[in-house]
């Protein structure tokens, strides 16, 4: 029983180990098929995307071009800066260009001025710098914009937002309003090349962090104090100390777990018109039932007083309900970041293992249970009926 849980804890291990890896990616590398050349450029953090440019300060000219990786024929990428330079709401206000592939031909690329975060479609219109020397080349799935901008002398950073979206016939539709998509924006020094804190970046990190306190905390840990209540009590050896356990895993889950909701609640701060209502909800929910099962401890009866039996009702209520709200919240959260398939294939993987242990242990435990009373029912004096270490009222 011990080598299951040890094989859990190394799983668990895996798990928080992938937060650390990423995906390189080198845009100095890359050969432009018109041999144009970019004094610097950046691999931005999501959506596979890359910016070369050449800046002049003195004169604010700004040329340069934006790479989209692994684009179809029915998707239409964008580059934008917004001169406000509010990170917070980069897509209102927006000045974009924006690039469709045709059926034949290059493709058509346009200027398209953001009104708001609730602008559909993406008009042609006049921006607010002025942009010269715009093209586009679209080959191997890859959409390359080309311009020169004009912004103000001395401008040395820029708040810009990059995206992609659906093409169906001659309209394009909204972008997605969740994972990479809410997360492709950054300020970006142009002189020094290097995205400011809270850029694209940033907020993908917070993300990460918020994702993964959460499924180590409400989605692995709590589930494996409620094993360790269920199956460890019945053997007298573990007793007192599958409790002092089952309370360790269960705080230790609780305090992680409300670091992971204060950071859902700052990164849904900085998403301006952004809003993921059942994320939100249910981690809500979540929050204030594993805060009443935390208070109950204080508040839990002796063994023999009358009320304990109402006590083990609602504390078993209240923790199984956290637990089922706690690996569907997760799963919200993977659909609403996107992340490497792995990611969602590693925590299913735990959660199997945790089951398979459960039900191995259930039945083991069933099999102890009452292998137990059959010797008491041998004994001379019979049995007490009171079950196993008192395991018998709770089962």
């Amino acid at each position: 029983m011990a080598g299951k849980f040890t094989s859990l804890v190394v799983l668990l291990s895996v798990f928080s180990t992938l937060f650390l890896s990423s995906s390189a990616q080198n845009c100095k590398s890359y050969s432009f098929s018109s041999n144009q050349q970019f004094e610097t450029c950046l691999d931005l953090p999501v959506l596979g995307a890359f910016l070369h440019w050449t800046y002049d300060s003195s004169t604010g000219k700004l040329n340069m071009a934006y790479r989209h990786t692994e684009v179809t024929s029915t998707t239409w990428v964008a580059w934008a800066i917004n001169p406000s330079n509010r990170l917070s709401a980069a897509m209102m206000g927006a000045q974009a260009l924006v690039a469709v592939p045709q059926t034949s031909g290059a493709p058509r690329v346009f200027p398209s001025p953001l009104q708001d975060y609730t602008t559909t479609t993406l008009a042609e219109g006049n921006l607010s710098y002025s942009v010269t020397d715009l093209s586009a080349t679209y080959q191997n799935n890859e959409m390359v914009i080309f311009g020169t901008w004009t912004l103000p002398a001395n401008t040395n950073s820029i708040t810009h937002v990059w995206q992609a979206g659906p093409v169906s016939g001659t309209t394009l539709g909204a972008h997605r309003t969740s994972g990479d998509n809410v997360m492709s924006k950054s300020s970006l020094n142009l002189l020094s090349g290097l995205s400011q804190s809270g850029g694209g970046s940033s907020i993908l990190r917070k993300r990460n962090v918020h994702g993964v306190l959460n499924a180590v905390s409400w989605g692995i840990l709590m589930p494996m104090g409620a094993v360790i209540a269920r199956y460890l009590r019945v053997f007298k050896s573990a007793d007192p100390a599958w409790f002092y356990l089952h309370v360790t895993c269960q705080t230790s889950a609780y305090v992680v777990g409300v670091s992971g909701w204060a950071t859902g609640l700052k990164l849904g701060s900085d998403s301006v018109g952004i809003t993921q209502n059942p994320h939100r909800s249910i981690g809500i929910a979540l929050f204030c039932l594993g805060t009443l099962q935390v208070f109950a401890l204080l508040l839990r009866p002796k063994k023999d007083h009358k009320f304990r039996l109402y006590w083990n009702i609602y504390h078993h209520t209240v923790g199984y309900a956290v637990i089922i709200l706690s690996i569907i919240n997760i799963y919200e959260g993977f659909d609403i970041l996107q992340p490497e398939e792995v990611w969602k294939k590693a925590y299913t993987g735990i959660i199997i293992g945790l089951g398979a242990i459960a039900l191995s242990l259930e039945a083991y435990t069933w099999f102890y249970v009452l292998k137990i009373k059959k010797s008491e029912n041998k004994a001379p004096y019979g049995s007490n009926g009171n079950g196993v270490n008192g395991y018998g009222s709770h089962v």
